[in-house]
């Protein structure tokens, strides 16, 4: 009798299926603590949410003036509507209004093009020229008949955008300079961008603006005067440029030493080494704290008050001082502050996400 050897698998019991609702309750209350910290959760944020419709909406003044506002106990609505367009523009001309309205939506118009990767390239850097003569055309005026408004009178949100992108696009090549130079192998380059870099990050920003709106008049030649808004500007771009230059050495510090010994196998002299093997490489390390950098930024320009700029949180706190609505209105401006910041703030976290997304699809 010949015997056959089988081998046969063990069985395996089928997959036990799980309900879709099991599956996503599962983290909240799948144990008795995360259950009692769900719901106490939940029990709070319809707390919170009821109390705000109450106040936004129930007992809320949405017609009337300030003393109507005074007597109420929810949100003063009538406050906005007097003054929207001075928080919003400032000390603008209201006749003209409408310019630093066209100049924010081409601004936004912009921003959307440049977060397109179809865009990128060198047409975008001509494309932002024109778009920033343009809007200084609008903003200043003097040409195409428009009347001259001089940068003492911009103020609100345009003047937030304008100084935090313009100082940080000017920053972030300035910074990679820094970053390279203080990585370079020649001394005297290498400490003074050291020296820079520390002294710049070892002082606060109100620090360099007070020093750029009243010690920089003093070294300027007798009856020579640079605008404030300029001095403001060039103390973003320095006090940027020295948290970029930390920022892109970071990332140059993650690049592998064979990226480097095998662009000079090639034959790549320094700056085509650094233009198309390594910056591309290190700048997907670099998005995530460049785009922290970027909002902390946007929301420090609250500190240009300093030298006699109202940026958009200023012209809010201005708009609070009117002795008509002072003390009626002060949660409802901060709310309002606060909303446009998280906006912002929230488009720039998510298209950094988007960025992450796409460089790792495109070069892992």
């Amino acid at each position: 009798m010949q015997l056959v050897k089988t081998d046969l698998a063990p069985r395996v019991s089928p997959p036990q299926q799980v309900g879709l609702w099991r599956k996503l309750s599962a983290p909240y209350f799948g144990t008795p603590g995360n259950a009692i910290i769900t719901v106490t959760c939940l029990a709070l944020i319809v707390l919170v949410l009821q109390k705000a419709f109450t106040w936004l909406v129930v007992d809320a003044v949405f017609t009337g003036d300030p003393a109507t506002c005074k007597a109420s106990g929810g949100a003063c609505w009538p406050f906005f509507t007097s003054k929207v367009r001075f928080m919003v523009f400032g000390f603008y001309p209201y006749d003209e209004q409408w310019r630093p309205l066209a100049a924010l939506l081409l601004f936004f118009a912009g921003c959307g093009i440049s977060m397109g990767p179809a865009f990128w390239g060198r047409k975008l850097l001509a494309f932002w020229g024109l778009t920033l003569a343009a809007l200084f055309c609008l903003m200043l005026g003097g040409v195409f008949g428009l009347s001259y408004v001089p940068t003492s009178k911009w103020g609100g949100l345009p003047l937030s955008f304008m100084l935090s992108f313009i100082g940080l696009a000017g920053a972030f090549p300035l910074g990679i300079v820094l970053a390279l130079a203080r990585a370079s192998k020649l001394p005297v380059i290498r400490a003074l961008a050291i020296a820079f870099i520390e002294l710049v990050r070892g002082v606060p920003l109100i620090s360099i603006l007070f020093m750029a709106s009243v010690m920089l008049p003093l070294f300027m030649p007798e009856g020579l005067t640079i605008d404030k808004l300029l001095r403001a500007q060039i103390a973003i771009i320095l006090f940027a440029a020295a948290y970029v230059a930390e920022i892109v050495r970071g990332g140059l510090q993650a690049i592998p030493r064979g990226q480097f010994e095998a662009s000079a196998a090639m034959g790549l002299h320094y700056w085509q080494m650094m233009r198309l093997i390594v910056l591309p490489q290190a700048i997907k390390t670099m998005i995530p704290p460049l785009v922290t950098l970027f909002i902390g930024f946007f929301q420090d320009t609250t500190l240009v008050v300093i030298v006699g700029l109202l940026d958009f949180l200023d012209t809010i706190r201005s708009a609070m001082r009117d002795p008509q609505w002072q003390g009626i209105a002060v949660l409802e401006g901060y709310i309002f502050a606060a909303s446009v910041y998280l906006l912002f703030s929230t488009i720039m976290g998510v298209y950094s996400r988007f960025l992450e997304r796409h460089f790792r699809m495109g070069h892992d």
